[in-house]
This record gives structure tokens, sequence and C-alpha cells, in this order.
């Protein structure tokens, strides 16, 4: 049965039942990974490979212990592997899930935004312009319903919508009525009753998949796929070389081929593809518990770059919570053939809490503000007039809920006014209501200079007090022959509204962040100069006498002149949305790296073309968020400078996490290589390479993904987009600090070799090489400070990975037959001692530079 319009919808047991019946609204996803399919993809890669080589080698040897041994180790790091990669593909899923198109439902009578997935039959949904059908449903009430239904049909022509007639025996909609998943409305807004959910949908039965999160090869990923290829071409090279000349000199192919295998798996750098999928997408499910949703993982990269964010007024530095706080109506002058207006006014500040009577010259305002706006309205404006009606007019006739809709006429580039036309109940004339801003009210009007001028002058005063200021006018028409435009309707102009959005309390400082964090901040809106200049100061946006920028000066600018008006600009006020594709376009060809906000169907170009595009989650159309990188869950502009704070710290953890292994696998490499170059006894067999990776991968992902933010990661301007991550400079001093760390390693091993045995000289070495790769961990925390201060810094998995490393090196080193798998002899605790003091001491040095550095840099 079709549900009539003032159906109130499901109850939220209903819903729940009917969830538990059909499931969730959505299709098999080709994409979720499985622990079977982790499994899979391990099997393909080249350090368990080796780990299994290893392990059988030592089996054809005979070493039954130490091949078993060796499984039990491809056994633990499947095991950690399947926890990190799982921790990934929950935090990703749960992004998914986000991702599904959130639908506006009414549930229990009230309108409640959930999750696609959530909308189950028999919900009734509440769609406007821009938003994209999350469920096959037919219209049950709609006002100029167009719908993009290409995804099914490849028609690129709109399809114009009327709602059904309720017809207790009709078991489906006609098409004329009928709404699918996944089809976009380009054009007006109505209610409408879900038929059919996920696969039992239309393009559920064509077998055609909405996307999800999609895959992308960064350029990061880039950088360090060509990375890892370099590095792994050296680790063949260097481990057949190792293969040829242990062969040669010492005649022992076997044992070559385990030195090889050994070598490889010091060299081989797999943890760089791990920590490029697990720090960037747990960082997203950071982002996204913050009320920040990444659509696309390849943006927190940008985020910290970030040098200029532009950001809408309404809803985004404002609450969004309009209330009509001024109403204004010229007084008439009677006589002659021209209506005129005297400087004569009558103005009114509303206090909605002292009294509920309003001054009758202002009734004809609200009630044609009321008849200009939508019956049940989703816009806070249109809001805010019905709410002035409600407590100031309820018992007049100034409100006509039995007046019937018969046209509109929606706002344009070329007019930003609309207009409704009602049929009322008495009389043959049809009620004409005009909303807008007071420029092209008074342009509808007709009216004189002087009475333009007066007009103006009120709306500066109220715009001067950081109002939004609408005009209202009116006007009659006989017949049903409607006009083309609303300029041949004869307009009579009624008064101006001022409406108050007060400015969210956390704005200010997060302004001041991201001043100090070196962003430029401009802020974009449609409202008059003045209101956007009262709204500034507010909100603390610094500007200089060129630092405002209206939509008409805009409009008569070269590309070269915007460009270099947008170098001082921050307040872009009467500003139309499609020209905010020209601002984002001046602002890159200038060399910034830009953030956009945006919610509309026509913000979706300045989106698209923004380095990151965020749209807004809360009143944002499915247009604008499926053209955006970034969703802000809660409209606020303070999310948006929390999410550059944690992309700058996503990234200082890439880079800290990047130095930390490629600095670990020089000390181990050169013990895996240079003892047997130089004829000394192998001191590293991949027994003991396998422990140390057990250390190294939980460290290189979950500890530096635990990582806080550097104290000063917004104090620092933003990082230039096109700077390498891991080369240069970092590449140059993590290599340097690997090299230390190798030095301090073979300075005790042939310390031990020369005062112990050799069992005990490889476990001497073993250790100083466990407690190198500890403390290189606590180097690599810090950028730039004290190596003592980052103790302080809580991060309790690290401490974890800490307590875990030295309970294995402790078993390893004095329980007796685990010694004697690792080669090792019992290890006097004074040299035990000795080996804490030399893996400290490998860093030392190092700190010591970075001081000197750090200090160097301050001005």
């Amino acid at each position: 049965m079709v549900l009539p319009a003032s159906d109130k919808g499901l109850s939220a047991a209903q819903a729940a039942q009917a969830l538990r019946d059909d499931g969730p609204n959505e299709l098999p996803d080709a994409h979720k990974r499985g622990p079977l399919d982790i499994m899979r993809d391990m099997l393909t890669d080249p350090m368990f490979a080796l780990l299994l080589a290893a392990g059988v080698l030592y089996l054809v040897l005979g070493d039954l212990q130490e091949g078993l041994v060796l499984f039990g180790l491809v056994l633990v790091v499947l095991a950690l592997t399947l926890y990190q990669e799982g921790k990934t593909e929950r935090a990703i899923e749960s992004l998914r899930d986000l991702t599904s198109p959130r639908a506006l439902v009414l549930r229990d009578g009230a309108a409640l935004r959930i999750a696609g997935r959530e909308v189950v039959c028999g919900d009734v949904l509440m769609l406007a312009e821009g938003d994209r059908v999350p469920a096959d449903a037919v219209l049950i009430q709609g006002t100029g319903v167009q719908v993009d239904e290409s995804l099914l049909t490849g028609e690129p022509v709109p399809v114009d919508k009327v709602a059904a007639t309720p017809d207790p025996n009709a078991t489906m909609a006609v098409p004329a009525s009928a709404l699918f998943s996944g089809t976009l409305l380009v054009r007006g807004q109505g209610m409408a009753r879900v038929t059919a959910t996920g696969r039992h949908s239309e393009i559920g039965r064509i077998g055609q998949a909405l996307g999800g999160l999609t895959s992308e090869t960064s350029p990061l990923k880039q950088q360090m796929a060509r990375l890892v290829k370099v590095l792994a071409g050296v680790a063949l090279g260097a481990s057949l070389f190792l293969l040829v000349a242990y062969g040669l000199m010492r005649g022992d192919w076997l044992t070559a081929l385990l030195a090889a295998i050994a070598l490889a798996m010091a060299l081989l750098p797999q943890e760089f593809t791990v920590v490029l999928t697990v720090i960037p997408a747990l960082g997203a499910w950071r982002l996204s518990r913050q009320n920040v949703l990444t659509r696309r993982i390849a943006a927190i990269e940008t985020l910290g770059a970030t040098s200029v964010l532009c950001a809408d007024k309404t809803g985004t530095l404002t609450e969004n919570r309009m209330t009509v706080a001024e109403l204004y109506v010229p007084q008439p002058v009677t006589g002659g053939t021209k209506r005129k207006f005297s400087e004569q006014a009558a103005n009114l500040a509303i206090d909605y809490g002292t009294t509920n009577e309003l001054h009758e010259c202002f009734h004809t305002l609200v009630e044609y503000s009321i008849l200009a706006s939508v019956t049940d309205p989703f816009d806070p404006m249109e809001k805010a007039f019905h709410r002035l009606g409600q407590h100031f007019l309820q018992d007049t006739e100034h409100l006509h809920r039995d007046w019937t809709l018969m046209q509109t006429y929606g706002l344009t580039p070329e007019l930003r006014a609309m207009s409704h036309v009602w049929r009322a109940t008495h009389g043959a004339d049809h009620v004409v209501a005009a909303k807008g801003a007071p420029e092209a009210i008074v342009d509808l009007c007709h009216l004189d200079g002087a009475t333009q001028e007066s007009i103006a002058r009120a709306a500066e005063a109220m715009a001067v007090r950081g109002l939004r200021v609408l005009g209202v006018a009116r006007a009659r028409f006989q017949g049903q022959d409607w006009p083309t435009i609303e300029h041949d309707f004869d307009f009579e102009f009624i008064g101006l509204l001022g409406l108050a959005d007060p400015l969210r309390a956390e704005i200010p400082q997060a302004v001041t962040e991201a001043h100090n964090a070196g962003i430029r901040v401009v802020m974009i809106t449609g409202d008059y100069p003045a209101t956007a200049l009262a709204i500034a100061a507010q909100a603390g946006l610094r500007h200089g006498p060129q630092g405002l920028l209206t939509g008409d000066e805009l409009t008569h600018l070269t590309d070269a002149e915007l460009q270099r008006r947008m170098a001082s600009v921050r307040i872009c006020a009467r500003i139309a949305p499609t020209q905010k594709l020209r601002i984002v376009q001046a602002l890159k060809a200038a060399g910034e790296v830009v953030a956009m906000t945006g919610d509309g169907v026509n913000d979706a170009p300045a989106l698209k073309a923004a380095h990151v595009g965020v749209a807004m989650g809360g009143r944002g159309t499915d247009v604008a968020r499926e053209a955006a990188s970034i969703v802000l869950l809660d409209d606020n502009f303070a999310s948006i400078v929390g999410a550059v704070r944690l992309g700058r710290r996503i990234f200082d953890n890439l880079r800290k996490s990047m130095s930390y292994i490629l600095a670990v696998h020089v000390p181990i490499a050169g013990m895996a290589l240079l003892p047997v170059l130089l004829g000394w006894p192998t001191v590293l067999f991949p027994l003991h390479i396998a422990f140390l990776e057990l250390v190294i991968d939980p460290a290189c992902s979950m500890v530096f993904e635990n990582e806080p933010a550097e104290k000063e990661v917004m104090q620092r301007p933003p990082r230039d987009v096109q700077q390498a991550l891991f080369g240069g400079m970092a590449l140059g001093l993590a290599l340097l600090q690997g090299l230390g760390a190798l030095a301090v390693v073979l300075v005790a091993t042939v310390w031990g070799a020369s005062q112990l045995s050799e069992g005990d000289a490889r476990a001497l070495a073993f250790a100083v090489l466990v407690f190198t790769n500890l403390a290189l961990i606590f180097s690599s925390r810090s950028r730039a400070g004290d190596f003592w201060a980052s103790l302080r810094v809580p991060n309790r998995t690290l401490w974890l990975v800490v307590v875990a490393a030295l309970g294995l090196l402790a078993l390893a080193l004095y329980v007796p037959w685990l010694a004697r798998l690792f080669l090792f002899e019992p290890l006097p605790l004074a040299w035990l001692a000795g080996a804490a003091a030399l893996g400290l001491a490998s860093v030392l040095w190092f700190e010591l530079l970075k001081g000197i550095k750090h200090r160097m840099a301050k001005p």
C-alpha cells in the first residue's frame, strides 16, 4: 500500500525488525578481505617465503629442532600479520560503512539521518536536490522532482517524477512515481516510501554494484614502490654475491645458502608496504572518530600540506541555527500613480522570550516569508520563518495551511530569488510570494532609485550587525498561463528579515590555530559583504584593505587578475556556487595547496578541482560528498583544522617509521654480510633475523601509528606538497644513523670475540643488536626533540613492544634449549648490562647531532 504524505514513517522497533528480516541495504562487496585472503597474500610475501625456505633447508640438513622453531616463527609472523591486517581491514570497513549514501528518513515522526545501509522497506525518505536515492521507492509527495536515471538507462536527460495517488490496491509504483536506488535528484524535493532494498532493488537485480572506497595508487605509494624495487635489487645482488663468496671461500654451499637467505631477510624492506597500508588506514579511522570521513585515503597525504582553507560561512563557521532576529517594513506614501516609500520605517528586534505579540505592520512580511518557503522545510532559514509564524501568528488569518501550491520558480545564477504561486481558498486570483537577496527582490519590484537606496541602507544596517538579510515581495496573478520568468509578475516590496546565525564557539581558536600553522583561511559566503565582515571579525579572520572580494568584482576579473587578487583576499562575499571553481583554480595557479568546503550540487566542480575537497555530511548533498575527498560529519570548521593536525601527524609518523625501517636494516644486513667476508664466525642466521623481525614489524607499524603528534606540529608552515616523504636528507640521515649503529655492533663483536667464547660473543653481538633496535625506535620517535624527553611521551604500544622484546631476549639467552637453538651461551649479566649501554650509545651521537641541527634551525 502506498503511504499518504502525512505518514510518520516507521517506528524504531519496526525498522530494527525489518533490518533483521531483509538484511542491510547493500550489495555484496567484492573488495572485502577476510583471513583467508590475508593468508593467501602472505604466501606471496618475499619475507614469508624466505622464512619457509630457511625452515625447509634446516630440515634437509637434519636440524629438526631449528627447522621446527623456524616454522613456529612462521606461525607467529602469520598471527601478527593477521592481527595487524585485520585491524586495518576493520578500520577500512568502518570507513566503507560511513561512505554508503546517507539517508534522511522519518522514524517515529521525526527526521533522522542514517547510513544508507540501514534503510529498510517501508521507510519514508525525505529527499532534496542533489541527494542520491538510497533504495527503490515510490514518490508520495514532491515539488518539481526531476531524477537522473542514467545509471540505469544510460539516458542523460533527467526524468520528471510526480507523486503517486494513494491507492490501497496498489502493489507497485507507476513509472512516473518510481524512484530507483542509485539515481540522483537533480531538481526539487519530496518524500518517498521505500519498496525494495539491497539485492532486491532494481540495481541489485541487474548486478551493478555501487562503489565504495576505491584503492588508489598515490604518489607516496609510487615513490615507495620505486624505493622497494631498488632495495630488493640490492638484496638480491648482495645475497647472490654472498652465496658465491661463502661457497668459494669455505666450500660449504648449504651453509652459504643459509647465509644468503639471512642476508636477503636482513635487506628486504617489506615493512615499507606494511606501514603505507596500516598507518594511513588507521589514520583515516582516527579521523572518522573526530567526525571527519576520509573517502579517499590518498587525501591524507595532502591534508598536512594544505596552505589555503576555503570555508563556507553558514553551517561551517556558524551553527546553521537560523533565527529571525530583526524585521524591517518601509512605510508607503499614498497618492500618485506610482508607489513610493518614505524614509520612516518600522524596525523590530525579535525577542521570542518576552512576548507572543507582533505589531500588525509586520504580519504581512512574516506571512509572505512563509508562503515563499516550502511547507515542510529542510533549509534552516525557511525553518526560522515557520518558527516565527508559529510563535507570533498562530491565531491569525495569516497562516494558510489549506492553500495549494501551484507553481515554483527556483533560484538561478541570474536572479538570487525564488517564488511560489498559491491558489487561495477564496478569490479568483493566485497569490505569488517571493523571497531572496534584497537587491534581487528590489529588482523584481521595479522600484525607483531613491527607494532602492533607502532599502539598501536598511539592509546594510542589518548586515553590519552580522545578520543575514533577505527581502520579501508579493504579487497577484490571474489564470493558469504562468509567466516564463518572475520579472513578468507585478511584485510589491514588503520588507526585510534579518536572520542571526551564531558563530560556533570553537571557531576563533580554530582560526588562530590555522594561522599559527601557516594556513590562510578564506571565508566564502553568499551573504552581504557587511555580514561577512562582521562574522569574519568575530571569527578572528585577519584581513587588509584588499581582503574582501565580492561576486560582482570577481565577474569582471580575468583569470590572471583573479590570481593576483586572491593573494590578499580573506573574505569572499556574494559569491555564487559556480564562482567557487574560479577561486580554486586561481589559488592552485598561484601554487597554493587548496582545501575547499561545499555542500551543494553546484559546489561539486570546485570540490573536485581542489587538492582536498571537503563536503558537508549533515547538510551536504550526495553529489558534493561524492566529489569530495573528505566529508565533515558535523559540518564544523574546527573539524577541518583537527583533520589538518592529524594529517600532519600521520605524515610525520610515516616518515619516522620509514627512517626507523631503513636505519634498523643497516646493522642487521651488515652483521649478516661483514663477518662472512672478514672470515669471522657467522653471527646472524635466519633464526636470529626472524627474531628481530618480531620486534621490527609491530614497531614500524603499530608503535609509530600510535605515536602522538609533535608539540610544534601546528606551529610550522605547511610542507611542500612536492617534497618526497622519504628521500634526500631524510634518506641520508637514516643511512647515517644505521651505519652508526652498525659500527657499535661491530665494536661489540670484536670486543666479545677477544674476551669471550664464540657462543658468548655471538650472544653479546645479538644482545647489542636488540638493544640498538630498541634505541632506534626511541630515537626515531622525535623529529628534532630530546631523546630523554621522548621517554615521557605516552605510547602504550611502544612499551608493550619493548617489554616483549626484552622478555624474548632473556628467554633466548638464558633458557638452555633456546640458547642452544640460537647458538648462544649464557651471557654474564655484566656483559648484558654492557650490551644495553652500547645499544644506548649507538644513538646518543645522533641525538646530539639532531639537537645541534634543531638549535641552528631556530630563528
